[in-house]
């Protein structure tokens, strides 16, 4: 390996190679175990699809047929499962960024998983909501996208409720939706259902509570 001056205490450092180098070394690799190891190391940082370690362990320069047998195996070990992945995307999705069936459907495709798994998934997901609501046991049940959609905008809620007018707190709240891939009809009804409960909440009178009379009465 060529080497660089400039170390301290005067010795020469050794130059770090460059990717296409280092895909190069990759390309010669002969050992199964190691393309297996690295394939191990990238579901380390994330849970990843099939498709996605394939292809990232692909551009990394390990020969096709060594990577495919790093994912069978993988597969084999259960460190690989695109059944258990889309569901745990949906779920992380649900709690920390709703988004709606759409875009759900478009982010796991575009992770090379199946669209066989990809619809059992979200039929789970859809189930899921309407048992939630029946061991809630309040108002009428409501599809999983309305939910998701509505705990979005209620995140939301505070900025959107800072806009002074009516028709532009409605446009703000649609756009937000429509932009996290819920679908015309959810965006109207949802974003209608949830500034109009916020008015109604503005507008109630509070309570004045026992003590609160002011002096001077009867």
């Amino acid at each position: 390996m060529a080497e660089e001056r400039g170390a301290p205490g005067g010795r020469p450092r050794q130059r770090r190679p460059t990717p296409a180098e280092r895909r190069e070394r990759r390309a010669a690799v002969e050992d199964p175990a190691e393309v297996l190891d690295a394939g191990a190391r990238l579901l380390e940082s994330r849970p990843r699809s099939v498709d996605e370690v394939r292809r990232r362990l692909v551009r990394l320069g390990y020969r096709p047929e060594l990577v495919e047998a790093a994912i069978v195996r993988l597969t084999d070990l259960h460190y690989l499962d695109d059944d258990a992945f889309a569901r745990a995307w949906i779920e992380s999705r649900d709690r920390a960024r709703p988004r709606g069936e759409h875009a759900l459907r478009r982010e796991l495709e575009l992770k090379g998983v199946d669209r066989a798994i990809v619809a059992s998934a979200l039929d789970d997901r859809r189930e899921s909501t309407l048992e939630d609501a029946a061991v809630d046991g309040e108002g009428e049940p409501v599809g999983a996208d309305d939910a998701a959609a509505e705990r979005l905008l209620r995140r939301r809620l505070a900025g959107i409720l800072r806009e002074a007018d009516a028709r532009r707190r409605r446009q703000r709240a649609y756009g937000l939706l429509a932009r996290s891939g819920f679908s015309p009809d959810v965006c109207a009804a949802v974003s209608r259902r949830v500034l109009d409960a916020a008015a109604v909440d503005a507008s109630e009178p509070v309570d004045e509570e026992p003590g609160d009379e002011e002096p001077g009465g009867d």
